[in-house]
């Protein structure tokens, strides 16, 4: 039985078959997409729990697709992770302004990714940033929201 469906849109090949090695082994099912436009196509037939989306993509940007499935209702339960190589805190407060539920930092590590997939099945609203960025470590969009560890 699988733990959850996750899509992984990212233009670059490697970038998206990493996830999918973190997660199947824990049993998530993983499809990969390498275009918003190839991801729009699969969302039209079948359903996803979890969206981890590049958001610097050739036509539709991450941010555009993010915009687009927030205007409809069948994807509001969906959670959207922005996975992106760059965020200063500024950006990162326009991704959640976006719709995005929690910010990934690439390269992407397994801790962090199951901590932004754990969070959103305690139904917490997060923000990851990268151990490297000056801010480190999580920043809560709830304040009065708790994670352990």
């Amino acid at each position: 039985m699988s733990r959850g469906h996750v899509i992984v849109v990212d233009d670059n090949e490697s970038n998206r078959l990493l996830p999918g090695l973190f997660l199947r082994p824990l049993g998530y099912s993983v499809d990969e997409c390498d275009s918003a436009a190839q991801a729009l196509a699969l969302l039209q037939h079948q359903a996803c729990d979890v969206l981890l989306l590049d958001i610097s993509m050739p036509t539709i940007s991450g941010i555009d697709l993010c915009a687009q499935l927030r205007t409809e209702k069948r994807f509001n339960n969906m959670r959207i992770i922005a996975y992106t190589a760059h965020a200063l805190p500024e950006e990162v407060q326009l991704l959640t302004a976006a719709g995005f539920d929690s910010v990934l930092m690439k390269p992407i590590r397994s801790h962090e990714l199951l901590a932004a997939l754990q969070a959103g099945e305690a139904g917490l609203k997060t923000l990851l940033i990268d151990e490297q960025n000056e801010l480190g470590g999580w920043l809560l969009s709830d304040p009065t929201a708790k994670i352990d560890g």
